[in-house]
């Protein structure tokens, strides 16, 4: 699992059966100060983010797959949640 920034919209009329009802983001991972770490990727949203958004995301198949209930899913990168914040040694960080 990764942390990202929600940084896009992917706009496609026409999407594979995976995908379809599905809105596709374009995220950047982060480090815990919220800055960037690698480059964007796309991913499918299951949590209702948005542009700005911090969130979780996960890039393995069989975990997606398992999420998506559908073995034959065309998902690398899958959007699990939204988050506030992250709590490490009883610190809260901020990661908008």
């Amino acid at each position: 699992m990764i942390l990202a920034k929600v940084i896009g919209n992917v706009v496609a009329p026409i999407k594979t059966e995976s995908h379809e009802n599905g809105k596709i983001l374009v995220v950047r991972p982060i480090d815990l100060k919220g800055e960037f770490t690698d480059p964007s990727i796309i991913a499918l949203d299951t949590a209702k983010a948005g542009i700005g958004d911090c969130v979780l995301v996960i890039r393995e198949g069989n975990s997606i797959r398992g999420i998506m209930q559908n073995d034959k899913a065309a998902v690398d990168a899958l959007i699990i949640g939204v988050v506030d914040y992250v709590e490490v040694n009883g610190k809260q960080i901020e990661l908008s």
